[in-house]
């Protein structure tokens, strides 16, 4: 089994819409999006849903009004300030502040907080006119997107294996931060698109510095790369001082926007410059794997 992890190390690269375009030209795949904090895959897809789950992950405390013997052992003891004393002399937990470290369930002598798991989210299995996709929506402000995303990788492998596909394409989270590592777990290439700018280059080497820290294979797509030819030339110099092979050189092309408007993939939009590019920088990103 094969995955293909697209990723940049900064937001607005253009990454979900290259996947969805590889999306368009790879064959017996299964989709995955793993940014669940904020995904967009499924505006350029359209995907039908047809399996939706409930995500539950972390917990939050609750105290129990009954039980409470008002004694403020909890409010001293959170370093957060979760916990509020409101003027009829009872005690409640502010869901948003409190963090689930449980202190205050150890320590309260009435044991009258309780600690359910949080719903924090949805996932889904869909299918789209590329084939299926993996996706999920993590709830605002809701932590474990770590875990969701591993949940999702699973998914994504098994739903694979029962369909005999043999190739998993998976459009990441920006960053460096806690999906994009539990992203790149099992991952057979990770595929960093960056753009010629300093802060472009600079987040770039970050998110190479993290995919070879988990010793993950990786390849480089410079995007819009005819804006700055000086900065292109810094991170081909970058690429070749560390052995990463650059994939594709892609114009600034308002074609890009045309499809999205479209709600498309570029490369649906018949022969253009900027689809012909992105194909053969498909077809480089396949040889890659080999």
């Amino acid at each position: 089994m094969r995955e293909i992890l697209i990723i940049s190390g900064k937001g607005g690269t253009g990454k979900t819409s290259l996947t969805a375009a590889f999306a368009h030209l790879a064959r017996g795949k299964v989709l995955c999006d793993l940014d669940v904090d904020a995904p967009d895959l499924h505006l350029l897809l359209d995907p039908h849903h047809e399996k939706e789950v409930e995500f539950w992950a972390g917990n939050v405390a609750e105290i129990d009004a009954d039980k409470c013997q008002q004694c403020g052992l909890c409010q001293e003891m959170c370093r957060y300030g979760a916990v509020l004393h409101h003027a009829n002399g009872q005690y409640s937990i502010d869901a948003l502040r409190c963090e689930g470290c449980k202190v205050c369930v150890e320590f309260c002598p009435d044991e009258a907080i309780n600690f359910p798991e949080t719903h924090c989210g949805q996932w889904f299995i869909s299918t789209t006119r590329f084939g299926p996709m993996v996706h999920a929506r993590l709830f605002p402000g809701e932590e474990n997107s770590g875990r969701l995303v591993a949940l999702l990788k699973q998914e994504a492998k098994e739903l694979a294996e029962e369909q005999g596909l043999d190739l998993i394409l998976c459009d990441g989270a920006p960053g460096i931060g806690c999906p994009v590592i539990s992203s790149l777990s099992g991952t057979s290439l990770a595929v960093l698109v960056t753009e010629p700018t300093p802060s472009g280059r600079h987040d770039l080497e970050r998110v190479a510095s993290l995919c070879d820290h988990f010793k993950v294979p990786t390849a480089v797509i410079i995007n819009k790369y005819d804006l700055n030819l000086e900065e292109t030339e810094n991170i081909e110099l970058f690429c070749r001082e560390n052995d990463y092979a650059v994939v594709g050189k892609l114009s600034h092309d308002p074609v890009i926007t045309e499809a999205m408007v479209q709600r498309l993939a570029v490369t649906e939009l018949g022969t253009t410059d900027l689809g012909s590019e992105i194909t053969t920088t498909w077809q480089e990103i396949i040889r890659q794997l080999s």
